[in-house]
């Protein structure tokens, strides 16, 4: 029973049980609109009706093959996948044997059906990747390839139509894996050989191996690239078909066989049989007298007869004397006998038919040997089967013949099969749960299968006392046999035994009143067919072949001519017999129906042909089967499940029952007054009417959202609660490792330090360990701290009053080191104040820190400057935390101030990169101080005089102040911008140091 996962009334009702009308203007209104939305499978309770697509939908990779893995038939939207899984489980659930049964007319997707379930069963099996395992998976997979090749055909109705019967039993361990597999064939359409209708073609194989053969095995088959030369692959017309890559697929079937373990000399060897059945098709006879008077068949394509010999690796003389005449033995003489031009072509039709036939079978065969399961209990368990059949469906034809009336007895026995297993599961169903059985109407086609299959009575019986009879029998004679022995029978009409029936040629048709609508068959060529006559010439020609493929396909032909064989079994009755052991091994299993529906003639996916449609429903007995389904209770599920689904309906069992599960599920049926309508097994609940089933859903729906909010609400609660603890527990660890990490690098660093002490650069050369990067910020800390301990090192080494010049120096350093070849950092002693005790300097110095208020004297120097007219003047500079001085110094150290700069005014000042004592103090207002310190030739003074101005701006500006460095320097003089530079010369002491006039305008020169 489906569950309820989609809107049905956008997509119609997923399981045809739960139809408010049974009967079939309901069941095909349903069907149309979950076609025309891409819902092609519907259930009938665990039965899947799935209709052809006729176009690729998405819903078979992998992903919706995990969506199916283990989840119950209802728990997911139909699916070919829930079936196949619900066989898959009651397998391994119950240790039995299963079995899917695929059915439905030529196009109604079958193989393609079968394709998806073994796809599946190989995604779900061999978890542990067992290479055996897989070995068998991926041959049951590849053996599709090649049964398609040599047993599909494209017809009127399917580009890639099965023309035979396959049911295929998979093995499986007591784990659950594939370890091996059988596969039966069913009455090959083996006439398709010598003849196909306007449309049609033979089969895949002819046409793979004429476009996908290389030129080198065309060369030795001795064809020709083109299946239109042909006559037993002309027939039809056009054989291209769009849909079909012939090429391509002749390369897949090579590797599917080489895979196999087809060896090379046995794959051309079926090639050769299919290029030997084209050369039987372009023989031709011709009757010639002979001297007797008589006429003799002789073969007029002597050249093919050559190519043919050749090809079964037979003589070419015993192949002409087999095409032409017969060997019988009469009274204990051998006789032989020629043929006439019409017995030799019937001879020649059906040896291609037969060695076609046994060819496929022989491919069969082969496929068996290999995945054939060795019974080892000790190795694989006792082990457990699922059976895929994929079989014709039930065909009427505007020409109905031998080949029709077999596959519609098929699909009578199956037919029968299917009811009998779907009521006998419905009675041990209900008898398990002690419910009472209710006698359920159905249409009972036993009457049909005995009509045809009856010992001494049935239509097949009729038809093989015709066939191996004395006196020569013929088609009406046959079908008067049967006017005598069935005339009575009411599913059985002819004209004989209904005048009246002008629809009935008369000598020539019968119907027959099968379950799924009345069929008229031609009797013509029922008795050959039937007889499958191939002469024992042919046998014992293929039987002595070199080639021991081809001899091996022809065991029968071992026997010598006067050896008396008994009655051969008829076509008719080997198939009889076949249908009914797969019909009873098909009853040993549980079962599982997948029904396919053709949609349209035209292969089309937007068209839906109701009248097709209802024709396929009425003989696949859809309609019977959800009437079998309804007729009891249209709904059972266990109590446990019953109670999950529906608990919040009522609050006696939300959100948690504790009492007797079926007290809980009678509680929730009595809050929504529906006892009336359910019946209570032992472990499950049965609900009468879909109508109950409705009203539950549709409470349930109204109370879910209220309960998913809640969820929701808590759900997003303690995800956030969860998240909290992680990020706690994410800093602790973070924290945790960064102090390990820490102390890794701390213990390796002191173990590089540890001797830094005692070096003369307390460490500087040792090179640090890399950290890691989540210790990047804090060894730049452990880098400050090393270098603050370096520092105080080295200031152990000198004496506290030393270190206000340290400081100026280390101000200077900032700025000039690397940059100016001397700046005095050589000197030990740097005065600052160079003017003290110099004539009446002292007394100026008191008189201005009364009235401007400054501190301390930081430098003071006597300079010579230059003016904006480039006038030299001796001059003196004084220097406070304050303001910048200039003195006038006079002749006899009478300083005398001239003029001041608050320190604010300095913006930067100007050196070069030589040893002169050349210094531009730059000033706002467009006036800078330009001067030269008049220094001893040894010693550099202006390295003190930047330490002095960055130390001090350092102090009040808190950053560095601005030092220009280079040959030329720019300055203001008057407003005006000037250019000083530095011509070195013969200056002693810098007594003749002077600033004079640039050859270009603007520029001043210092000589010194």
């Amino acid at each position: 029973m489906a569950g309820f996962h989609e809107d049905e009334a956008q997509y119609g009702r997923e399981d045809f049980v739960l139809l408010d009308n049974v009967d079939i203007d309901s069941f095909v209104a349903n069907l149309r609109k979950r076609y025309n939305t891409s819902r092609i499978y519907t259930y009938i309770g665990e039965v899947v009706v799935s209709v052809n697509p006729y176009r690729p939908l998405n819903i078979y990779d992998d992903n919706v093959i995990k969506d199916y893995k283990g989840r119950e038939i209802y728990e997911r939207p139909p699916h070919v996948f829930a079936l196949t899984d619900s066989a898959y489980k009651t397998m391994k659930r119950t240790g039995k044997s299963t079995c899917i049964v695929i059915s439905g007319e030529s196009g109604a997707g079958k193989t393609e059906a079968s394709k998806y379930i073994m796809r599946y069963i190989s995604a779900v099996t061999n978890v542990k990747g067992q290479r055996e395992v897989e070995r068998v998976k991926d041959i049951l997979i590849r053996s599709n390839v090649i049964l398609e090749a040599f047993g599909n055909s494209k017809t009127n109705r399917n580009d890639n139509s099965s023309r035979f019967g396959k049911y295929m039993d998979i093995n499986f361990d007591f784990k659950g894996d594939p370890v091996g597999g059988h596969i039966n064939n069913y009455l090959l359409e083996k006439s398709r050989v010598v003849h196909q209708q306007a449309g049609e073609r033979n089969f895949h194989s002819f046409y793979h191996l004429l476009t996908g053969g290389s030129e080198d095995l065309i060369s030795r088959l001795h064809l020709k690239k083109d299946p239109s030369s042909y006559h037993y692959t002309n027939q039809g017309g056009d054989w291209k078909v769009t849909t079909i890559n012939d090429r391509k697929l002749f390369k897949d079937v090579e590797q599917a066989l080489k895979s196999m373990g087809v060896g090379a000399a046995e794959s051309e060897t079926l090639w050769k049989v299919v290029a030997a059945v084209l050369h039987l098709g372009e023989l031709n006879f011709e009757e010639k007298p002979t001297r007797s008077n008589a006429h003799e068949v002789v073969v007029t394509t002597k050249a093919v007869a050559k190519h043919l010999a050749e090809l079964l690796s037979v003589s070419e003389e015993k192949l002409l004397k087999t095409l032409c005449f017969r060997v019988v033995a009469a009274g204990g003489d051998v006789v032989e006998k020629g043929h006439t031009e019409k017995e030799a072509l019937f001879a020649k039709d059906a040896f291609a038919k037969n060695l076609y036939d046994r060819m496929f079978t022989w491919v069969v065969a082969t496929l068996n040997s290999v995945i054939h399961l060795e019974k080892d209990i000790r190795r694989h368990g006792a082990g457990s089967v699922i059976g895929v059949l994929d079989i014709y469906g039930f065909e009427i034809f505007d020409d109905n013949s031998f080949e029709q009336f077999c596959i519609n007895y098929c699909n009578e026995k199956l037919q029968q099969l299917f009811i009998e297993l779907v009521l006998k599961q419905e009675q041990d169903e209900y008898t398990k749960e002690g419910i009472t059985w209710v006698q359920i109407e159905y249409f009972n086609n036993k009457p049909i299968c005995d009509l045809v299959d009856k010992p001494r009575q049935g239509i097949m019986a009729v038809l093989d006392d015709a066939c191996f009879g004395v006196g020569k029998v013929t088609d009406q004679l046959f079908l008067e046999a049967m006017d005598k022995q069935l005339g009575n029978n009411a599913h059985y009409s002819s004209r004989g035994t209904d005048r009246s029936d002008k629809t009935l040629v008369h000598g020539r048709d019968f119907r027959v009143k099968h379950y799924a609508g009345n069929v008229t068959y031609s009797t013509e060529n029922f008795i050959i067919k039937n007889k499958d006559t191939l002469f024992q010439d042919f046998k014992r020609l293929m039987y002595g072949s070199s080639n021991p493929v081809l001899a091996e396909m022809f065991p029968d032909g071992d026997k010598h001519v006067q050896e008396v064989t008994k009655r051969p079994e008829s076509a008719g009755t080997h198939f009889k017999n076949s249908i009914i052991s797969l019909v009873d091994n098909l009853a040993t299993k549980t079962p599982h129906y997948v029904r396919c529906i053709k949609p349209n003639e035209i292969k089309s996916p937007n068209s839906f042909d109701e009248e097709r449609v209802r024709h396929q429903i009425a003989y696949l007995g859809l309609l019977e089967n959800v009437k079998v389904r309804r007729a009891g209770f249209a709904f059972r599920m266990l109590y446990t499940r019953f109670l999950a689904r529906y608990k919040m309906l009522s609050k006696e069992t939300w959100p948690t029952y504790r009492g007797r599960v079926e007290d809980g599920c009678r509680a929730i049926l009595s809050k929504e007054g529906l006892l009336d309508d359910v019946q209570f097994g032992l472990t499950k609940i049965f609900i009468k009417t879909p109508k109950s089933l409705f009203s539950l859903e549709a409470s349930r729906s109204a109370r879910i959202p209220p309960i998913v909010l809640f969820l929701q609400k808590h759900w997003r609660g303690g995800l956030a609660r969860r998240m909290v603890a992680k990020m706690k527990a994410i800093r602790i660890i973070v924290a945790r490792f960064r102090r390990y990490k820490l102390r890794r690098y701390v213990v390796s660093l002191v173990e590089k330090l540890k001797y830094a002490k005692s070096m003369k650069d307390y460490g500087k050369s040792i090179e640090w360990p890399a950290p890691p990067k989540v210790l990047s910020g804090f060894v730049e800390e452990l880098r400050r701290a090393y270098r603050i301990w370096r520092a105080r090192m080295i200031l152990s080494n000198v004496q506290p009053n030393e270190w206000p010049v340290l400081r100026l120096k280390v101000a200077a350093a900032e700025e000039l080191m690397g940059k100016r070849k001397d700046w005095g950092q050589s000197r030990k002693l740097w005065k600052g104040s160079y003017l003290a005790g110099d004539g009446n300097f002292q007394q100026v110095v008191d008189a201005l820190q009364r009235k401007d208020q400054f501190s301390s004297i930081l430098f003071s120097h006597r300079v010579l400057k230059v003016n904006k007219w480039n006038q030299n003047r001796q001059r003196a500079v004084l220097i406070t935390d304050q303001f910048i001085y200039k003195l006038d110094p006079g002749k006899k150290a009478t300083y005398k101030m001239l003029e001041k700069f608050p320190i604010v005014n300095i913006t930067s000042i100007s050196v070069t990169g030589n040893s002169d004592q050349l210094a531009i103090i730059h000033l706002d207002g467009g006036n800078d101080l330009i001067f030269h310190l008049a220094a001893d030739a040894n010693e550099d003074r202006v390295g003190e005089l930047v330490g002095t101005l960055n130390s001090l701006w350092q102090r009040k500006q808190n950053r560095n102040l601005r030092v220009r460095i280079g040959d030329q320097l720019s300055c203001m003089l008057g407003n005006k911008p000037k250019c000083v530079m530095v011509q070195p010369g013969g200056c002693q002491g810098g007594s003749n140091v002077t600033f004079k006039k640039g050859n270009v305008p603007g520029e001043i020169v210092l000589f010194c």
